[in-house]
């Protein structure tokens, strides 16, 4: 008797996000539970805006370019951590560098320890105002999550994870990202915290309008 096994995969979205990006801390605090019930796996992607601006002629946060901008972003954030429970101090400056936390990051996603240090960063940055482009700052959410800081933080420096990390970014630019968080999934691009919900129904092949 002959017999064969179908191997069921479950839909993937992509997590695009940077560590200076303010939607992204409460996105990547939703993102877990959000997937987990909808039986959806994540890819976390971190990545840099600072070239995806530069090309743009921006040389900060259109946040900071445009104040009237900047101050509705605040206000929504400030509601939206409110629902969340999250607590949300503005950073200073802003937006802070995330070259270092997003390299560590990439090690600690190949570790399996990623999301854990994701929302560890963002809750330094956002809620205690921390310096996240200091070493020794992460260096300490390292050590708080129980690994080796020397370890990881030289890993972190290896030219191998510094060309990960420009390979990321020069992917996430040749989608057409533009902003984080960002969302991808089947190769459809959606923007933002509020369109996370949306970005996960897709993945699992529902309201798939076609333009």
């Amino acid at each position: 008797m002959c017999g064969f096994m179908v191997v069921m995969t479950r839909p993937v979205l992509d997590f695009w996000f940077e560590f200076a990006s303010s939607y992204s801390y409460p996105a990547a605090h939703r993102i877990v539970r959000l997937v987990r019930t909808a039986d959806v796996d994540i890819r976390w992607r971190p990545f840099l805006l600072g070239p995806i601006f530069a090309a743009q002629g921006w040389d900060t946060s259109p946040f900071n370019l445009y104040p009237a901008k900047g101050r509705y972003m605040w206000r929504d954030l400030a509601r939206i951590c409110a629902d969340l429970g999250l607590a949300l101090h503005r950073p200073d400056p802003f937006p802070q560098q995330g070259l270092i936390a997003a390299r560590v990051a990439l090690v600690a996603l190949a570790e399996d320890w990623g999301p854990d240090f994701v929302q560890a960063v963002y809750r330094a940055e956002f809620a205690e105002r921390r310096q996240i482009g200091d070493r020794a700052v992460i260096a300490d959410l390292i050590a708080r999550l129980g690994h080796d800081p020397v370890r990881i933080l030289t890993l972190a420096q290896s030219d191998e994870i510094k060309s990960r990390l420009r390979v990321e970014t020069a992917e996430a630019q040749r989608i057409g990202i533009f902003g984080a968080p960002s969302f991808v999934a089947d190769g459809e691009l959606f923007w933002g915290n509020d369109r996370l919900e949306q970005a996960i129904g897709w993945a699992r092949g529902q309201g798939r309008a076609r333009p």
